[in-house]
């Protein structure tokens, strides 16, 4: 279906929900180096992540595994050796593989060195590593935690952005500009290490750069410039906190208040949010200039997602790690040859699902014994479906949702049912509606959630 050895570039945000982009209809902020690769190629906007926190959704594109069969069900797991990674599948079919960013596949061990090449990048596939640290990355920690924090000291500039992260925690407003310049801000060195990597690589292989940035999570604090962009932007409302009755779960969050309450507060964070992607689009513009600069361009896959979404105050919830859209559902694009340009596909997607696909581009024979299904079908025919439910998970809950169902299956606390086609942003749960009206459905829902769970992963109910 592919040609043979094609590039492959793999770009990531963290904590980016579905529809903040302009091709997805944002009209409120600017990403046009997205919109334009959205142009290149088909955008899938019903992309779900598996586990709507970072490390269990990294280790599961990285193995193509449901993080919840091999136990990443929280951020306190690390990435198994005896599960093979797509990286090291393309590393030995002769691709050099290299990254910029944030890899997460070792979270309790977060120091990647100051070069950000610590051996065990090498043993999960790459060639070319540069892992560099995440938002919580110099918390608490007095000494920089990887390559991004050495640079910054090298400039003077370390014990400053390790202050001001500090000063942010638990900060009623900590949705506040960096006072860093623009050129020395996280994701910008990200980018231009991306870049760097794209300028001083030989042509002499095919490679796969996996570009990660870490924004725009929390805390939002684009540069000042950027901020002041969106000063005085409008932004969509917050979908207001949930009266019916819902989980324990639910009600302990809302509780806790990890972000403003005040809807001006709400409105502050949603711009700065905004300010953050777009700055983050200019570096994915970057990025893609250095491959056309290469004269590489044309034999180059592109993809772009992310790990998991960002509720921004929907429902009264901050963060992820929550079974509802804006925290499950995140953005997809794929461009390359001969993809059709400037389509939309409803299929639904989950996103381990990019790890075969990456390979079918490759030309490598399907990887068995994974749950992952290769959705390149769909990418050439935005007409064709993929899956017929998409599934994610967390310790708390498990989920499954189809067209038009979302299933959410708390352990010995209350279960959830949406229908999307009625209530798309979820304001009322029917679970105890349809027990009496449709218990034929809730009971088809259990059976089906379970089934797409069940702990030996060689049986294959993952369609």
């Amino acid at each position: 279906m592919f040609k043979k050895q094609p590039n492959i570039l793999l770009i990531s945000t963290d904590q980016h929900r579905w529809d903040y982009m302009g091709c997805a209809g944002a009209d409120f902020l600017k990403t046009p180096n997205l919109d334009r690769l959205a142009a290149r190629g088909v955008h899938f906007p019903a992309c779900f992540t598996n586990c709507p926190i970072c490390a269990p959704a990294r280790i599961g594109l990285a193995t193509g595994m449901q993080p919840a069969v091999i136990g990443a069900v929280d951020n306190d797991c690390f990435l198994m050796p005896q599960f093979t990674t797509y990286y090291q599948r393309l590393r030995d079919a002769g691709y050099r593989v290299g990254c910029s960013g944030k890899l997460d596949l070792s979270k309790p061990d977060n120091y990647s060195g100051r070069e950000g090449c610590r051996p065990r990048t090498f043993q999960w596939g790459f060639t070319d590593p540069c892992e560099s640290e995440g938002k919580a990355g110099s918390l608490g920690k007095a000494q920089p935690q990887g390559p991004y924090g050495a640079w910054l000291e090298e400039r003077g500039l370390y014990q400053a952005y390790h202050k001001q992260r500090k000063s942010r925690v638990g900060h009623p407003r900590w949705y506040m500009p960096s006072e860093l310049p623009a050129e020395t801000f996280l994701d910008v060195y990200q980018g231009q290490r991306a870049v760097q990597w794209l300028r001083e690589t030989p042509p002499e292989f095919p490679w796969h750069l996996f570009v990660s940035f870490s924004g725009p999570h929390a805390p939002h604090d684009p540069p000042r410039e950027y901020y002041e962009r969106y000063a005085e932007t409008p932004m969509p409302q917050a979908v207001p906190l949930a009266e019916d009755v819902r989980s324990m779960h639910y009600r302990l969050c809302v509780d806790r208040k990890h972000g403003p309450t005040d809807p001006e507060l709400v409105q502050d964070s949603r711009r700065a949010y905004c300010a953050y992607i777009e700055l983050i689009d200019e570096q994915i513009g970057q990025v893609m200039e250095a491959v056309e600069a290469r004269g590489e361009l044309d034999n180059t896959y592109v993809l772009f997602s992310s790990d998991h979404g960002e509720m921004l105050g929907d429902l009264g919830l901050w963060a992820k790690s929550q079974p509802y859209e804006p925290s499950i559902r995140v953005p997809l694009i794929v461009a390359g040859p001969d993809i059709p340009q400037g389509h939309t596909s409803d299929a639904l997607v989950e996103l381990i699902d990019i790890n075969p696909t990456i390979c079918e581009m490759a030309g490598l024979t399907p990887q068995p014994h994974i749950h992952a299904r290769s959705f390149a079908a769909s990418a050439m025919d935005p007409l064709r479906a993929h899956r017929r439910n998409v599934v994610s998970a967390m310790r708390q809950w498990r989920l499954i949702r189809d067209e038009r169902y979302k299933f959410v299956q708390y352990w010995n606390d209350a279960d959830e049912l949406y229908d999307l086609r009625e209530d798309p942003r979820e304001t009322r749960n029917c679970i105890e509606q349809a027990r009496q009206e449709q218990p034929e459905l809730v009971a088809d829902l259990g059976r089906l959630v379970t089934a797409r769970f069940k702990p030996n992963p060689y049986e294959h109910h993952w369609t």
